[in-house]
């Protein structure tokens, strides 16, 4: 039996990329904890946050040569698998990639060390600049990888030219490139998420050392930061999705179509399909709860009917059941971490935060969700696109290499999903060790905030003493 290449090629890319992209939505959201807790610090001079600090960027250095290792190997798959399409792409790839190996890795190599290393080497202001820069480094590198992606979506800035090895796409245009229809609506939605999972990471660990009274202070401490990010984060997630969902109806309609399993045009306003299970034999969903005219007022704000995927030749549709089921996944969790984080806001109002135990043990696995929705919504916006690998340009079966056989393909899949489990067991017992190894406690004489301009801001910000304002779980 002759093994299908364009599947296995598709697959080895998925397996890679899934896998890579556990890692840099948590350097990102992780790295904008240590710049939020190290900034107090900074402030108040209290050593309980320069301790929270310190132990994020045990975390946070462990997390990001994991991810190095794992985005590797992507970029040699453009060449061996995928030789055709970064024949088409190369110009607007590399410069986008260039972009990124100049604003991005150059920034977080070079202040890596004096975050890693440079504790009691290198003044606070320092030290506060070097994680400020390595955040930046890590958004920055999120940004061009996302406009080269967005790129591929909404394609702008070019013009084909014809090359002895076949055509290929020019930028004319830079910033057309860059500034593509998708590309600030898909980059803020990636950095949204990636600060949701930040949030969450510390939050869970947090609430697991207060469940077993250790760090008592400094977990209630980062576990209040972490949920107020969390909350405006997936507040502003909510603003995010629905716009780029307005400009999908205008860029991709066929991919709306799909991820709404909206198969025929109506005449009148188009219903939204809370959960389903799409059909695309019969073109109907199965079980579908939907809300009357819902799609069509979210999108046009009327009853303007949404196109459905009648309105696109058949073999330009992409398919509907995998689209349809991550991207509602990612929604319903989005709205999860919504309800999930006000409840925390409203216990912490009522001073009653830490008392629910319960609702501590859910966040210390919540943790798991935030991924699942970064994973869902990359795939349920990957597939969408299909059968196109850049869109209206270039189809996903023309885009592969014809002279790599299935067998080989296969081969490497066996051989990286291997290499890729062991470096997962690696990440997990090491950040386990870190977990379990805790903080450092400062010095009890060295702890608290110097002056009373400390301790007022402290109390400002409702994020200090136990017995304090916010803090305090013993007011009714």
């Amino acid at each position: 039996m002759e093994l299908d290449v364009v599947l296995l090629s598709r697959l080895q890319f998925a397996l890679t990329v899934m896998v890579h992209y556990l890692f840099p939505p948590l350097s990102i959201g992780l790295g904008a904890q240590m710049v939020m807790t190290e900034a107090i610090y900074l402030r108040t001079g209290d050593r309980r946050w320069e301790s929270l600090a310190r132990f994020w960027t045990r975390l946070f250095a462990v997390n990001f040569a994991v991810g190095v290792a794992t985005g590797i190997v992507m970029e040699f798959e453009f060449g061996t698998n995928w030789a055709t399409y970064s024949r088409f792409v190369g110009d607007v790839f590399g410069s986008a990639l260039a972009s990124e190996g100049i604003f991005a890795f150059f920034l977080e190599s070079g202040f890596l060390a004096v975050l890693v290393f440079g504790w009691d080497r290198v003044g606070k202001r320092m030290h506060f600049f070097a994680t400020l820069m390595v955040f930046l480094g890590s958004v920055f590198s999120s940004v061009w990888i996302v406009i080269a992606n967005s790129w591929m979506h909404t394609p702008t800035g070019f013009h084909i030219v014809e090359r002895g090895g076949g055509p290929r796409a020019e930028i004319v245009d830079f910033w057309a490139m860059v500034f593509n229809p998708s590309s600030m609506h898909r980059l803020g939605h990636v950095l949204l998420g990636a600060f949701i999972l930040g949030a969450f990471f510390t939050m869970s660990i947090c609430a697991f050392y207060v469940l077993r009274d250790r760090h008592q202070e400094l977990a209630r401490r980062g576990f209040k930061l972490g949920l107020a990010f969390a909350a405006v984060s997936s507040l502003l997630m909510l603003v995010s999705g629905h716009s780029q969902a307005v400009a999908l109806a205008h860029n991709q309609p066929a991919k709306l179509a799909a991820f709404e399993g909206h198969f025929h045009t109506g005449e009148g306003a188009t219903d939204l399909y809370v959960m389903g299970w799409p059909d695309e034999a019969s073109e109907t969903v199965s079980f579908g709860v939907a809300m009357p005219g819902m799609l069509s007022f979210l999108v046009y704000g009327d009853d303007t009917p949404v196109a459905g995927l009648d309105q696109t030749p058949p073999e330009d549709r992409p398919p509907v059941l995998v689209p349809f089921v991550t991207y509602h996944v990612m929604v319903g969790l989005g709205m999860g971490f919504i309800g999930l984080t006000l409840l925390g806001l409203f216990l912490w109002w009522r001073g009653q935060l830490f008392e629910r135990r319960w609702l501590l043990w859910v966040f210390v696995g919540a943790v798991i969700l935030p991924y699942v929705a970064n994973q869902a919504g990359w795939v349920a916006t990957e597939v969408g696109r299909q059968p196109w690998i850049v869109y209206g340009l270039l189809r996903t079966s023309d885009a592969v290499s014809r002279s790599v056989p299935g067998e080989q393909v296969l081969g490497s899949i066996a051989l990286f999903s291997f290499i890729y489990l062991a470096l997962m067991a690696l990440w997990v017992f090491v950040m386990n060790e870190k977990i379990k190894h805790g903080p450092d406690e400062p010095p009890a004489e060295e702890a608290g905030p110097k002056g009373e301009r400390g301790s007022l801001l402290d109390a400002a910000s409702g994020l200090a003493e136990p017995s304090r304002g916010l803090m305090s779980e013993d007011e009714p």
